[in-house]
């Protein structure tokens, strides 16, 4: 199947502007042996003379006049898709759905006010949060999500990303627990209970605590497995089992040191030292700059660090 040569498109549009080779041929700047050659490809091309003679001058054939309206319009578009987007975003008229995948934990800390900011700036916009049970790219490269939300994992070298917020793993335990009201939490008390773990494949998996305890020649005992943080947290609420979480797992949970609301949890600092987190969101560079994408970029953005000291 041949493909049209659409560099003639352009060439079309000048042809039935100016009305003469001369003069097409100023205007792209180009000879008149270079333009009268491409004159002849537009004729082969659209199988019609497009300019003739009469008298001195050139004068377009019916078919010409018939399709200079359509060979302006399509070079205007051409031109403009070819060219930096100059097109402003109307927030209030923007009416989209966009898929942020992203664990429950932070749905649960994020989301509400998420929602209630994209609902401000965008009240046409709808935000849908998918499961992430795996780290993969695989959904954004083939346009599933939008947004991606975690700590980087293996997502391929062109995925775009930005951090978001710093964060830490502490424990928690129900509000009545022994250890939710003492200030600083030993080793050998945090090791005096057993502990509920979050895994996504129902394993136990040794993580960082871990790996700070076996530098002291000591081991946790892991009690349960539960799928992810948000049940461990509920797990810990009805028993003397410590979870392990992000610290920002908590922010919309009430915990010890609220006031005016009824505790239901406890929240101390670990006993030993752990790597921190950096929690950032990722795309796919087909989103790069596109406006509503960036708006919802600079949303996320701005919500995370609101919430979360930086």
């Amino acid at each position: 199947m041949n493909e049209p040569d659409l560099n003639l498109l352009l060439a079309l549009d000048t042809f039935l502007a100016e009305r003469s080779v001369a003069g097409a041929a100023r205007r792209l700047g180009l000879s008149p042996s270079a333009m009268s050659r491409t004159l002849s490809r537009l004729r082969t091309a659209t199988g019609d003379p497009l300019l003739v003679r009469a008298g001195r001058n050139m004068v377009l054939t019916p078919y010409a006049e018939a399709i200079r309206e359509r060979a302006r319009n399509a070079a205007l578009e051409a031109r403009a898709l070819l060219s930096p987007s100059t097109a402003e975003l109307t927030l209030s008229a923007l009416d989209y759905a966009f898929v942020i995948r992203a664990n429950d934990g932070f749905i649960e800390a994020f989301g509400p006010s998420l929602i209630a900011a994209a609902a401000e700036q965008a009240p046409l916009v709808q935000l849908c949060f998918a499961p992430k049970p795996e780290k993969d790219s695989r959904h954004l490269r083939e346009g599933l999500v939008d947004l991606e939300i975690g700590v980087m994992g293996e997502m391929g070298p062109e995925i775009r990303l930005q951090a978001l917020f710093r964060d830490r793993f502490v424990g928690v335990v129900r509000a009545g627990h022994p250890l939710a009201n003492i200030a600083e939490v030993t080793v050998e008390q945090y090791l005096s209970y057993g502990h509920v773990v979050a895994s996504r494949r129902s394993r136990v998996t040794h993580g960082p605590v871990d790996d700070a305890l076996r530098e002291k020649g000591l081991t946790r005992k892991i009690a349960a497995m539960v799928p992810g943080f948000p049940a461990s947290l509920k797990v810990a609420q009805t028993s003397d089992l410590i979870a392990l979480v992000p610290a920002s797992f908590l922010i919309n949970q009430p915990v010890h040191d609220n006031e005016g609301e009824k505790a239901r949890l406890a929240m101390f600092e670990l006993p030993v030292s752990t790597r921190t987190i950096t929690v950032s969101q990722m795309w796919h560079p087909r989103s790069e700059v596109d406006l509503a994408h960036r708006w919802l970029r600079q949303l996320v953005l701005s919500v995370c660090r609101s919430l979360v000291p930086h």
